[in-house]
């Protein structure tokens, strides 16, 4: 009987195996939240039709909006001559070579693009941010506020520490989506985010409150220096300019503070507090700061 000699074969390593490339959709905001759509076909539709390959049932988004083209090499994005415009990375494309992470805006739906060596990765850690993250401005939502200023309270009150909560709130919002449309009113929320990101501390939590209403967490902060934040907040609103497609959106904003200096009990109570302040901002004329 004759023997075989044994193949010696070469087996590699896992992680220098080639992983199949599958790019994707991650819905982050409109409908259908953390939906992935995969980018399997040589063309996909996006549009407000039936018929769309993803179909995004808005006024603002037109029947055939936008074609993403599939590549083996890349993958590209086209407006096709939409009313309100194909948006990626804030900016208005007619076509556009999709990287890695970029944000794609279709009407009010925004869609992330993920495409690597493991997109499964990729997309379950999306899904871990979105449960933390607003999807249009990109700031902490409500839920993770509410968690934070929990942990914050203890702390603060373990370590005999200061602790401030701002709430604003964007003066005649609806205004600005009835005169500009709400394709206005997103990009402002955007904006404005943006712009107060970019004046808080390492240490400070922004969160979308719900709307138009945004909170900012001060740990360390008394109630007078949490009123010179917000009166600087307030300042930057008031001068920043807001423009889109071409026109000047005016933009102010009123503000609430509280302290837990002020006797509080509960995260609820000190919310209750600032609110109840905002309020009092709004019913004394807006555009202003109350924090008594």
């Amino acid at each position: 009987m004759a023997r075989h000699k044994t193949v010696i074969t070469v087996i590699s390593k896992i992680s220098e195996r080639p992983m199949e490339r599958q790019a994707c959709f991650v819905v982050l905001a409109g409908m259908e939240i953390a939906r992935k759509y995969d980018l399997d076909q040589a063309e996909v539709i996006i549009g407000r039709s039936q018929k769309a390959t993803i179909q995004v049932d808005q006024e603002s988004v037109s029947r055939s909006h936008a074609r993403v083209r599939v590549a083996p090499d890349e993958v590209t994005i086209r407006d096709m001559g939409s009313t309100n415009g194909t948006w990626v990375n804030d900016n208005r494309v007619e076509e556009h070579v999709l990287r890695d992470g970029d944000l794609v805006k279709i009407g009010r739906t925004i869609f992330k693009y993920l495409s690597g060596t493991n997109v499964e990765a990729l997309y379950h850690e999306e899904i871990y941010r979105l449960t933390t993250v607003d999807g249009l401005t990109q700031v902490f939502n409500k839920r993770y506020l509410l968690d934070t200023l929990v942990r914050e309270i203890s702390r603060a009150r373990r370590y005999r520490r200061e602790l401030t909560l701002v709430l604003f709130d964007i003066d005649h919002f609806k205004e600005i989506n009835d005169t500009f449309g709400h394709l206005a009113g997103d990009y402002v929320l955007k904006a404005l985010a943006d712009e107060v990101r970019t004046k808080i501390r390492r240490e400070d939590v922004l969160a979308r409150f719900g709307g138009e209403e945004f909170a900012v967490i001060l740990p360390e902060v008394s109630l007078s220096g949490a009123v010179d934040f917000s009166e600087k907040i307030r300042r930057l609103i008031e001068k920043s300019v807001f423009s889109f497609e071409g026109e000047d959106i005016p933009v102010r904003a009123s503000f609430g503070v509280a302290s837990l200096d002020d006797g509080v009990g509960e995260h609820e109570d000190l919310i209750r507090l600032a609110d109840e302040r905002l309020y009092k901002a709004k019913q004394s004329g807006r555009n202003r700061v109350a924090y008594r």
